[in-house]
This record gives structure tokens, sequence and C-alpha cells, in this order.
């Protein structure tokens, strides 16, 4: 029973069909002038124009790559910018990416979140100064949930003439995005989160944005990511967007009751706590911490169970540190490190959260017998 949806999604067999003819008969390089070519290019500025109308852009405006990593890359390492703001709760990807262009001499300022883990619009507009090129924001944390304030954040930085980035990949295909509502510059979105294939994700580039190539050589992607593009990838990654845009509402509608059912349940149990936003979250998102035991105890004993969830502490991420985002909404370590998160998806249904339900209070009782941190 897989409820580990925020990590990745199976890719939907509507997409595995429309992505089928560009394994075999569809196969030309994009760039190539005769008629595979031709006919591969085709398919490409089809999925463009797909994915751009899901966010009110324009298809000139998104740039294909590989991953969400590769996109987040490009953005905080291709605008040259003397100061850089994020969030204390981003993505590693954004996160390290930071870390390492300290290392260059950029500033980077990260502003922080309050117990529900969000971002004051206020603090953003604070911390503008006049060397500032670019604000990075996270619409919605992996971890918690919480969707942040975009639309003010991305106001204030228009108003201050400062770029906005919003890294998207747990938000684009399960809540509405408009980003010129929002005052978006660039953005981040990946296939694999909406049940499209591994190996493809999109950059957003508003028109007139300059950025300096992450990937230099055979100038596709509008020269701003050279390589041979993944065509099938793209194409299964358009075909998802598109069954996502249609499903958007009523599987919103649907995966909040199943959210809402885990959260009131699961708070009956003694020294259970909610983390992010009780209310602006993920609509596929439960996330929780508890007492005096460690996450990937939890894990293991669920996974045991036959039930797929995650943590934020050390078995989850390889790092014997507690995750950076629960730290920020201000837990201490060993409560981080009680952490567990529950993302829904597509396939999931009522009778699997029931299970979860009448599994999960023996396993915590459980483990608080044995559990080192007393009690």
């Amino acid at each position: 029973m897989y409820l580990d949806y925020a990590a990745t999604t199976p890719v939907d067999k509507q997409v595995v069909e429309a992505m089928a003819p560009f394994w075999f008969e569809n196969f030309g390089n994009t760039m190539s002038l005769h008629y595979f070519g031709r006919e591969a290019k085709k398919a490409l500025e089809k999925a463009r124009e797909e994915i751009a109308g899901a966010i009110g852009a324009k298809p000139e405006e998104i740039i294909f790559t590989s991953s969400a990593t590769e996109s987040n890359n490009t953005v905080l390492r291709g605008i040259k910018a003397k100061h850089i703001i994020i969030s204390s709760i981003e993505h590693a990807c954004i996160k390290e990416t930071a870390e390492w262009l300290e290392g260059q001499g950029v500033k980077i300022t990260r502003v922080p979140v309050d117990k529900f883990g969000r971002v004051n619009p206020e603090d953003v507009e604070k911390a503008i100064t006049k060397d500032t090129g670019l604000v990075s924001i996270i619409h919605a944390s992996n971890e918690i949930g919480t969707i942040e304030p975009i639309g003010e954040i991305g106001k204030i930085c228009r108003t201050h003439n400062v770029l906005f980035h919003t890294d998207a990949a747990q938000t684009f295909g399960k809540i509405s995005i408009d980003v010129k509502k929002m005052n978006i510059d660039l953005l981040t979105a990946s296939s694999h989160k909406i049940y499209g294939p591994k190996g493809a994700a999109l950059l957003f580039v508003k028109q007139g944005v300059k950025i300096n190539p992450f990937l230099r050589g055979g100038g596709q992607e509008f020269g701003l990511r050279s390589s041979t593009v993944n065509l099938p990838a793209i194409v299964g990654f358009a075909k998802a967007t598109r069954i996502a845009k249609e499903e958007m509402e009523k599987e919103a509608a649907r995966q909040i009751k199943l959210r809402d059912k885990i959260i009131e349940e699961v708070l009956k149990i003694k020294e259970s706590y909610l983390t992010g936003d009780p209310k602006n979250r993920l609509p596929n998102n439960a996330s929780f911490y508890f007492s005096f035991i460690e996450g990937e105890s939890i894990i293991l004993q669920l996974d045991l169970a036959g039930i797929a969830t995650s943590t934020g502490s050390a078995c989850s991420s390889l790092k014997l540190e507690p995750s950076h985002v629960l730290l920020a909404t201000g837990l201490k370590p060993e409560q981080a490190h009680g952490s567990l998160r529950v993302s829904l998806g597509r396939f999931t249904s009522e009778e699997e959260i029931d299970y979860f339900l009448s599994v999960l209070p023996g396993i915590i009782e459980k483990l608080r017998k044995i559990s080192p941190y007393g009690k």
C-alpha cells in the first residue's frame, strides 16, 4: 500500500500509452531537418503548448529539463545576483545550491517561517536590498505541506523590480497556478510528481528574463538547455499535465476528505502532533510528529505491515541530522526525529486509509514501550 506520493508517483497507464509511439515510430531527433526530425519537433512543441497552458504561460516560456533539481540549479546559478533571498524550508536542491553560492561570494538571506511553516511576505520585503537580484520561495513544502502566499510575495517582488522564482514541484497539477496573476518570473515543476515519467521537468522563464544556461552545447530549448531532448518523457509529461488539469478540482476534493480523516484520527493518539498549516496545506499531505519515538522506526514498522510512508528524520534522508524544515518551524531535534509524512494520490482508496489508521496506533504504542526516550 503506497502512501508516499509526495516522493514520486506511478506512471498513469494513459501516459504510458501516449509515450509508446515515441520509442520506436516517432523517435527522431528534434534538431534534424528530415521527416523524422520534423515529426519529433512537432510533438515537442505540442507538448510545450499543452504544459504552458496549464500555468497561463506562453509556449516559448517553457524550458524542458531533466529534473526539478536541474531547474532549480539553473535558476539560482543562472541568475547572476549579488544577493538572493530564500526561505528556511526550501528543498535540499535550493538549500544546498544557495550554500554553494555563498562560497562563491553571493549573499544569501534565509527568511524564517512560523510554527506552521508559513513565510511572512513582510519578512521577504524587509530582506530586499538594492543588491537583491532573486527571491526563491517554495510554493508548498514537500515535508509538511504548507502552501506559501506566493501571490503576495510575487507582488512584492514585482514592486521592487526583483525576479521571483518558486519551486512548484509539489503544487503543479494539484492546485491552481497562474504565473501572470501570481507575478511569477521563474517556476519549477516535475513530471514524476503528477503520474508522468521520471526524467522530465520544466523551468518556466518569463519572456524577457535573462538567465545564463546551465548546460551549453547544441542550443536546444531556445539555447537555455542544450542536450538532445527526452521526447518520450516530455510527451508523457504533457499527457500527465492534461489529465491532472482535467481532474484537479474533483481529485483535490477527494484527497482533502481522506487527508482530514487521517489528521482527525491520528491526533487521537496520545502525544501526537500535526506539522504544517492545519488548513492551508496540500490536499494530499498529512504530516505529524510523535513524542518519545523515532520516525524511521515508525516507517519500518509500517513497511512490515505493507504500508509505504515517509519521515523527515535519519533513515529517509541518509543523514544523521533531523529535518531542517521541521527545525525551522521551531521543533526540537528530538521532536523532529519523530516525524511521519503520509501523502495521498490518485489511486489511494478510503479502504487503504482505514487499514493505515487501524495499524498505526498499535505501532506507536509498541515503539513507545521500547523507546530509549522514555515515557
